[in-house]
């Protein structure tokens, strides 16, 4: 069967930091047919790229704890351990916003870097995709509060060993689902790393 959809009608609703858009439409069924116009509302906020930051030398990993609006009912805390994120800017490739928020939100340069996955973050409501790199560092140099003043950033870099990392994994304190993404991946493919990247940058 071929999966059409037809758009009937497209507003802008909300235009400010984000823009928020409601689409009438109609799709084919599955059974045959088609199905009754429906209406959507779509988070539009543009497209992302995260890299886990990772020095295979000292097998550890470079973090970073910010407050999270989205998570203000989380029972235990609003600010969460994450990897380095950002928006993807108009003519920007994806491999320079890794290496851009890398250094605006943990002070680290990368060196060698590897694509784990490219994903819709939640298809259910917003267009977002997010792209995600594992990313090479020096972790005995990263240290301190990092972000931009005009953005409103207050990120504090941790490195945490791979071990310690493993026991927050499993006691659920990594609840954020790209640095889940990117722990899951680091299990498969840290040994390999640690031999391809073992030597100094």
């Amino acid at each position: 069967m071929e999966k059409r959809y037809k758009i009937l009608d497209k507003q802008i609703v909300y235009d400010g930091f984000f823009k928020m858009e409601r689409y009438r439409l109609l799709h084919t069924l599955f059974e045959g047919g088609w199905s009754e116009p429906i209406s959507r509302e779509l988070f539009e906020r543009g497209h992302a790229v995260a890299v886990l930051l990772y020095d295979p030398r000292e097998d550890a990993l470079v973090m970073v704890e910010q407050f999270r609006i989205g998570a203000l009912e989380c029972q235990t805390s609003p600010w969460f351990l994450e990897v380095v994120a950002g928006m993807v800017e108009s003519g920007e490739s994806e491999e320079a916003v890794a290496r851009r928020e890398s250094v605006e939100e943990a002070g680290c340069l990368i060196g060698r870097m590897e694509r784990i996955a490219h994903y819709w973050v939640s298809p259910g409501g917003t267009s977002e995709t997010m792209t995600l790199y594992c990313g090479e560092v020096d972790s005995t140099r990263a240290y301190g509060v990092h972000g931009l003043d005009h953005e409103g950033e207050d990120i504090l870099v941790h490195v945490v060993p791979w071990e310690d990392l493993l026991v927050q994994w499993q006691q659920g304190k990594i609840n954020s689902a790209t640095p889940l993404l990117g722990v899951q991946w680091l299990m498969m493919n840290r040994q390999r790393l640690r031999h391809e990247w073992g030597e100094k940058l």
